[in-house]
Formats: C-alpha cells, structure tokens, sequence
C-alpha cells in the first residue's frame, strides 16, 4: 500500500510516499512565498525519482490545518485534485496532531503554532495521543495556565514562543505519522476543507477585553 503525505500548512512542504512502513522518498524544503509555485513540482518529483505512477498512489493524508491560511489551501488543492482525478483514498489530518506524533519521551506534548495578536494554535496530548485539549485557537496566557498543571510536558514550534518548558522545534516524522493515520477514515475529496480554528475579528476582540 502506497500512501502519499501532504503538508504545507506552514511555509515548508513535508511531503513522501510511504510504502508498507518504509518511507521511499520525502521531502522538507522551506519554500516560504515559493510555496504555491514549487509545492506541486516538488511533489511530482517524488513520483519522477522513484519511477512510479501518481496512479499507484492507494491514499493520501493530507494536513487540512491550522497554519498558514494560504499554505493549507495550496495543499488541500494539490491533494483534493489529485483524489478526485485518479479517484484515490483521501482523509485529513491536522497539524497539531503531526507535529505531536512525531515526538517521544515525553508524558504530555504541546505544539504550538504562532497565530499572531496573542494568539497560538495548541492542543496538548497525552503519550497515547488521547487529546488532553482539543486543537483549539487559543490567548497564549490562556494556554500557559492550563499547563500549570502538567508535569513533564514538550512544547514543539517553529515559532518564536515566550513559554515556559522544554522546547523542541518541528521535524515531521512521516513514517511515525503515516503508521498512526493510514487507516482513518477515508472521506469524499468534494468535502476535503480547510480547517483554519482561527476565531473571528469580533470574537479575537471580545476575548481581549475580557
């Protein structure tokens, strides 16, 4: 079985084929604003260097966010065409979820993304990957007095986080992510949407008069 990951819901591109737990091929590359022109030949690269058809794809997973709002619809588009034309298994994931799994030794694991004005996005997972707190746009003040009473937590960003704990940055860790989410539940690619989390202007406000 042959399972393509997809992820561009920051200004990297993750990207592999994965085969009967073994990673063929992947890709990490910081595209930044180059995002939506090399993402899609980056990808197709893959199937170039391995010499495969994009038809003997059985599955994607696909990150549907939360992230960049222009990096995850680069993503979702490239995967959702790709399902819907060679009618391939799709399903999502979230980037909490990936940035989480891809950690050990650790009983909770925090990752945090910036969302700007106070905001991040978080979730917090316990060693199994049972949600502890659901991934949620979040006041970062907010989120630092729910850890307050965990012990023996990581926090994994990419971002610059004033934060208390051990930190480690993000390095996805396909074939740990690919073995976790291969058998979620395949989903229609005409309702494959973005999952921003982010609140409205209105209520970002009303929480910070709060």
């Amino acid at each position: 079985m042959k399972i393509l990951y997809i992820d561009t819901s920051s200004s990297f591109l993750y990207a592999g084929i994965v085969e009967d737990d073994k990673v063929l091929i992947e890709v990490n590359n910081k595209l930044e604003s180059e995002l939506s022109k090399y993402a899609i030949v980056k990808i197709s690269s893959m199937f170039t260097k391995l010499n495969i058809d994009p038809r003997d794809i059985d599955k994607i997973i696909v990150v549907d966010g939360p992230g960049s709002f222009t990096g995850i619809r680069i993503g979702m588009t490239i995967a959702k065409v790709f399902a819907y034309s060679l009618k391939t298994k799709i399903t999502t994931i979230n980037s909490l979820e990936a940035m989480a799994v891809s950690n050990d030794k650790a009983s909770y694991f925090v990752p945090i993304i910036d969302a700007r004005r106070g905001f991040v996005y978080s979730a917090i997972y316990d060693k199994d990957m049972k949600e502890i707190m659901l991934p949620q746009h979040i006041k970062l003040n907010i989120l630092k007095e729910k850890l307050l009473i965990l012990d023996d937590y990581l926090i994994i960003t990419n971002d610059d986080i004033e934060i208390d704990g051990i930190k480690t940055i993000y390095k996805p860790d396909i074939l740990r992510i690919v073995t976790k989410y291969k058998n979620k539940k395949n989903i229609n690619p005409h309702v494959v949407n973005p999952n921003y989390l982010k609140l409205t202007e209105a209520e970002e406000k009303q929480i910070c008069h709060d």
